[in-house]
């Protein structure tokens, strides 16, 4: 494609100015004052529930904002339609998983061609025609927005818990279906936190409930066939700070209760042979201590970072006595080996691992204590791990995918070691390994750490400084991004952009050593690592500071706000999906759905004087000054209860007040969406269309 020679953004009309009404704050005697407050609705919690309702002065600036980023972005209709076709080709549109056995069936999900929601099934175990269990195309018809929860079956495989959201809010209803007949029972389960947890004998099922500030606070027991107003309270959690869920064991004798909030954890157990039971505590909440469990017939094995197990360690104890003083250590720590997650199975322990920034799955014989591990030997790849539904079972099954790598689902025999590919992702319109390259590259940090850096690019581009390039980073919560294998990103590479993902301090890229040294004091850690691969790429001639897109969403989106602050300079462009900006205000409310469970992530600035410091100091709607700001997108869901709307939505409008250069700064308002954009999978499809026409257009690249 030709390179345009007008500027991107030429001949825009006015943007909407927000008018100021001025709300001042007093912390800490420290007094601040914000002009843009008023876009927060008095009545938040409602909306959204019933968008309906928002406040017209705030509904009338969100239009606006829409017209006029439509207006800057209307000459890549065009592109936008081209990319997303691009798109939808290389899905296969009719894909069905291979189902996964369990008992006298094997459960897997299909689209169909043009469908844009999952349908879920069930074949005899052995071979046999599908039956469908739930059509999500059939239920989400006539409605804006729909999100599936999936579906979980009863151990006699005769009933389905089933979960949706039809308004983006993240609140899921449950219905309960008859497998053999297709029909719903009349029973409704309103605001829930999205599934529920069948009881053996397949009358009852537990489930947690979202509160009035979308917290997951308690558990209830539901007998089906009686009315919600009825289930019986299991557990109740006081601390605002903790989450709750609920999971069962696959020898079904017990049910988990999980509270935890980013760095403590807890476990209660109700045993399923006696479901009024009241639940027991396995060890007592510890700051900074997380455990999580999985069952192992006789013993509980506890993945834990107790006693300075920074990269976790796994123990054992007998499912008797499974409190902290009968923990034995079955799997010792090892410094710079996170373990991730963990299964048991009747004659094997599994683990997800990752070391040297990769990551492994390792099978440990129970009995012998032999290990072995499953990896491979590209530079940079991404494994997932699903397991089997069935606890007396020699087999597992995985996933394995890089940059340049469709994805590939193995089944993996643990006593054989004998690895059957089942199935290769397929991409209609065609794919050659061969013409990308996939690099895994380390830039200097600040202080003298080395940050790891994910590339994909056509092989026969040049590296001179030239190429544009579209730079992705999160960095929070311990989150790694994998180098996983993607279809959309290969229209970015073959326009010859240098697409790559900078894994920066606040995931575990690297151990837990690596999120611990990028949130609370050292959040800013996060920000200069992705400014230092910005650098790296630009020294080793991979792009230029001219040609470098910036995007990151929710968390990662705070990091795009913090960047625009400390070096625009060295992006053409920012793309912030749902980014959470208004760190300081969010962090200091705390009635917002999130606020309290994350202050072991960002601080507390209610209580602390040095942790509101901490946060004032980045937090990007209070950093942002007079100073040239390059085209920024920032995208935002009207009923997203993570990032709430006008957290953006101020973010964009002081942006625009104080830049002295004139690069348009664009909101998008999903008007009928949440945290995740449009529920289906190719209205998901157009998002990243017009992001990428974004970055694309900015990239003089049309």
């Amino acid at each position: 494609m030709a390179t345009s020679q007008k500027p991107p953004f030429a001949n825009l009309p006015s943007p909407p100015v927000a008018p100021k009404k001025p709300v001042s704050d007093t912390r800490h005697g420290i007094t601040r004052t914000d002009d843009y407050a008023w876009f927060r609705a008095d009545n938040w919690q409602a909306m959204f529930k019933d968008p309906s309702i928002l406040d017209p002065q705030i509904r009338a600036h969100l239009e606006a904002e829409n017209a006029y980023m439509e207006a800057a972005m209307g000459d890549t209709a065009e592109l936008q339609k081209v990319l997303f076709a691009e798109m939808r080709g290389r899905i296969k549109e009719d894909d069905s998983s291979v189902p996964s056995k369990d008992g006298p069936f094997a459960y897997g999900s299909l689209f169909v061609t043009g469908g844009e929601q999952p349908h879920y099934f069930r074949t005899p175990r052995d071979g046999g025609d599908k039956h469908t269990l739930l059509d999500g195309d059939k239920e989400a018809s006539g409605k804006d927005y729909f999100r599936l929860a999936g579906i979980d079956h009863t151990t006699d495989h005769r009933f389905g818990i089933w979960g949706y959201d039809d308004k983006g809010s993240e609140y899921f209803t449950l219905r309960i279906r008859d497998l053999e007949t297709g029909a719903d029972l009349d029973d409704v389960i309103e605001n829930t936190a999205g599934g529920g947890v069948w009881a053996p004998d397949g009358k009852s099922f537990f489930y947690t409930l979202q509160d009035e500030n979308h917290r997951p606070s308690k558990v209830f027991h539901h007998i089906v066939g009686q009315k919600q107003a009825d289930d019986r309270l299991v557990f109740e959690e006081e601390d605002p700070g903790f989450f709750m869920g609920v999971g069962g064991s696959l020898l079904d004798d017990v049910i988990y209760i999980d509270i935890h909030d980013h760095e403590t954890s807890e476990y209660r157990l109700i045993p399923t042979s006696d479901l009024t039971a009241e639940p027991k505590l396995v060890a007592e909440r510890e700051e900074g201590i997380e455990y999580s469990m999985t069952e192992g017939g006789d013993v509980f094995y506890i993945l834990t970072n107790d006693g300075d197990a920074q990269d976790f360690k796994i123990m054992e104890a007998p499912v008797t006595a499974p409190g902290k003083e009968n923990w034995t250590e079955v799997v010792p720590h090892e410094p710079g080996r996170l373990i991730i997650s963990h299964m048991a199975y009747a004659r094997h322990l599994v683990w997800l691992q990752r070391k040297d920034g990769l990551p492994q799955i390792v099978v440990r014989d129970r009995a012998s204590g032999e290990e072995h591990a499953i990896a491979f030997a590209e530079e940079a790849y991404s494994l997932g791990l699903s397991g089997s539904a069935e606890y007396d079972s020699d087999m597992i099954r995985f996933s394995y995918s890089s940059m340049t790598t469709p994805s590939q689902l193995f089944d993996y025999d643990m006593a054989t070691r004998e690895r059957v590919l089942l199935k290769t992702q397929e991409v209609p319109s065609g794919h050659v390994s061969e013409d990308y390259v996939t690099r895994r590259v380390m830039a200097p940090a600040h202080d003298g750490e080395s940050v790891p850096v994910t590339l994909l690019y056509r092989r026969d581009i040049a590296l001179d400084g030239s190429a544009p390039c579209l730079l992705y980073g999160y960095g929070a919560y311990g989150m790694t991004i994998p180098a996983s294998f993607s279809t959309n990103a290969l229209s970015l590479a073959d326009r010859g952009f240098v697409y790559a993902i900078a894994h920066i301090r606040g995931g575990k890229d690297k151990g837990f050593a690596w999120y611990d040294d990028g949130k609370m004091e050292k959040k800013e850690n996060t920000f200069k690592d992705f400014i230092a691969a910005a650098d790296y790429l630009v020294a080793e001639t991979f792009t230029s500071h001219d040609k470098i897109i910036a995007e990151g969403g929710s968390a990662g989106g705070m990091l795009m706000g913090a960047i625009a602050n400390m070096a625009p300079e060295k992006f053409s462009g920012i793309i912030a999906a749902v980014p959470f900006v208004d760190v300081l205000n969010t962090m200091l409310d705390d009635t917002l759905p999130l606020t309290p469970p994350e202050w072991p992530e960002w601080g507390n600035p209610i209580d602390s004087l040095e942790e509101y410091q901490w946060i004032a100091a980045y937090s990007p709607y209070d950093n942002v000054a007079a100073k040239p700001y390059p085209p920024i997108l920032a995208i935002s869901g009207l009923t997203d209860p993570r990032v709430t709307y006008w957290e953006p939505t101020k973010w964009v409008a002081k942006v625009r007040e104080m830049t002295t250069g004139t690069a348009p700064i664009l909101l998008k308002t999903n008007m009928a969406a949440g945290h995740g954009g449009k529920s289906g999978r190719f209205q998901r499809l157009e998002e990243i269309a017009f992001e990428y026409a974004f970055a694309i257009k900015v990239a003089g690249k049309m």
